[in-house]
Order: C-alpha cells, then structure tokens, then sequence
C-alpha cells in the first residue's frame, strides 16, 4: 500500500511540473503595431515553450494601465518606438536595470536608457526624401538637418505636425548638440519653409514629394521599404519608386536615429522570462527576421538591412548622440516647437 502511495505521489508531482512549465509565460504590453512581430512572438514560445501574451495598445493608454495597476500589473515588458516613449515609462518610475550582459554586449551605450533600464531593438533614421528628376543627387549632398532653415528651402519642405512624437525627438537631438537658442532660431526659419500646412502621416509627407507637392520630405527610412513592398497598394509603391533617400549629416555628425526599444517592469512576475526575450529579441535570427519584415535597421552587428532599404546605403554614418537625450529634451523640445509656430 505505502508503494502505491509513493508511486501515486510521485506522479502528482511530475504532472503538476509539467503543467507548470507549460503554464510559463510573458507578458508583453506593447504600442507597435507590425503584423510582423506576432510572428516573433510564436517564433519565441516554439523556441522556448514559454507563451507570449500581449496587450496592445496606444503608448498613452498602456502607460495609464501601468498607472492604474501599480505592482499588481501581470505586464512584464513595455515595447514601444521612439526613444521619447520609453524615457516617459522610465521617469514614472516602472522600469528596472536589465541585468544580462548578452543584450549590454550587444547595445551600443547610446542606444540605451540611463541605468539601462531600457534598450534598442531596432533602429530607424529620420532621412530626407527627395524626387531626382525634381532636385539632383549632387545638390542634396550637402543637405544637413541644420541646412533646412534656409530660405533656398521656402515653400518646399513637407512634414508631420508638432505632436508627432518623431520630429520631437529630432528637435530634442538638435538641442542636445546646438542648445535651445539655436535650436529655436533653426525652427522658425524651418516652419517658414513648409510647403503646407503639417498634415498626415510620415508616408504622406513622402507622396507629397512624390506628387509635386513639396522639394523635400522628412519621414522614417522603413516607410519606404514598406511602400516599395507593394503592401499599401498601387499608389504608394508608384510614389515610393518615384523618390530616393537622403542621409544627412554625413559631414558632421551623422543621421539622426531613432529607435524601436524595450523594457523590463520593476513589478515583472515572469522577470526571467522577460530577460529571456529580450536576449531572443537580439537575437541573430530575429534581428534578420525584424529587417525583413519591418525595414528597420538592426542593432546586432552583422545583419544586412533589407535590400530595399540598403539600395539606398547601408554604410551611412549615424549620430551618435544618446537616445536618451530625446526624453531629457523632450519638453524643451515641445515648448521650442510651440514658439516657432510648428503646427
């Protein structure tokens, strides 16, 4: 009887380890919204039996969640873009140290936030879009950001409005290297060459170009991969075919670059997991897989950009200014914009 007993015990135990390991899990809340990362996310729980869930929404409306949840939030990760975004998450407090010396040794220092507590996953550069049959090759070489202000530049210049996170943290990158006074004087003479009012989103800005209705368009490199891809239909793969790439800066600094990051929450319940996924995240098969489904440029060195996207270079130089200065100059940037009359 005692042997029944112990042998019963013993797979009691067993099966309530096996139900625990299926039961792991991570907890994702995340404001991308790219078809392309549910596959990262099945491609994670294959490789590791550890399931992802995940909770999408507007970066303002998690980061209320996280307010109204406190410690007792299930959320594991914060995924977002713009470095911005991730400074916001990381000044109310919910973010930890990510202690794992895999994604440190692959995160170049300015691609992280302070006491790395968050890290770039991909990055994305804030370039020029121009039409060569409009503007030459040869004259936008020695186009700069600062450059923009001219008044060579009246009437041609299309861009997003002033509450669009990316050109905020494009002007915070120009006050982290020039200051505020400079930095405002360079924006009313910029605002002063729109050639409409701010309207629509990046790839507007780009069929703009296309379409005659501006010179220049600034706007994120991997909208054009997804433009060329064919996936936003007949009228956004003819305009983007119409248009190249300009990476300014290449004289100084570089091209102002931007990120797609990720965080661990200090109240984490599956903080291993977490660690776990993001390590799967730098990873040399998910950083190719991330290229080629969402354009961006990787952080692990040795991946190639997608062919679209490095047909128009890949050996650019990009400025090096922390990441984290977009969210330490984010309000200076704001108020800046305001007074410059950028809409």
């Amino acid at each position: 009887m005692n042997k029944i007993l112990k042998t019963l015990s013993i797979l009691i135990i067993s099966s309530f380890s096996v139900d625990y390991t299926l039961a792991q899990e991570v907890n994702i809340y995340t404001s991308r919204h790219y078809d392309s990362d549910d596959a990262l996310y099945s491609e994670f729980t294959d490789s590791t039996g550890i399931k992802v869930n995940i909770i999408s929404g507007s970066g303002n409306a998690l980061l209320e969640r996280l307010k109204a949840e406190g410690e007792d939030s299930p959320a594991d990760i914060f995924f977002t873009v713009d470095a911005g975004n991730l400074w916001r998450i990381q000044k109310e407090g919910f973010f930890r140290s990510i202690n794992s010396e895999e994604v440190k040794n692959i995160v170049p220092k300015n691609l992280r936030g302070p006491n790395d507590e968050w890290v770039a996953i991909a990055k994305r550069a804030r370039v020029i879009y121009y039409n060569p049959e409009v503007i030459s090759p040869e004259r936008m070489e020695e186009v700069s950001y600062e450059d923009l202000s001219n008044p060579d530049w009246n009437g041609k210049i299309a861009i997003r409005s002033s509450s669009n996170m990316y050109n905020q943290s494009l002007v915070a990158s120009l006050i982290s290297n020039h200051g505020i006074d400079k930095t405002e004087e360079w924006a009313k003479g910029f605002v002063s060459n729109f050639s409409r009012k701010p309207q629509g989103n990046d790839r507007a800005q780009i069929m703009a170009v296309a379409n005659g209705e501006a010179t220049l368009a600034i706007a994120n490199s991997y909208y054009i991969g997804i433009m060329l891809s064919g996936r936003s239909g007949e009228a956004q793969l003819a305009a983007a075919k119409k248009v190249k790439i300009h990476f300014p800066n290449q004289k100084d600094r570089g091209t102002h670059i931007n990120i797609s990051g990720a965080g661990i929450l200090k109240s984490a319940p599956n903080h291993e997991n977490a660690v776990k996924f993001l390590e799967f995240l730098l990873s040399e098969r998910v950083q190719k897989h991330m290229v080629d489904l969402s354009y961006e440029y990787p952080v692990l060195d040795g991946i190639n950009p997608h062919p679209s996207i490095a047909s128009f270079g890949e050996n650019f130089l990009e400025d090096s200014t922390s990441v984290a200065d977009y969210g330490k100059y984010n309000t200076d940037a704001v108020m800046l914009m305001d007074r410059a009359g950028w809409q």
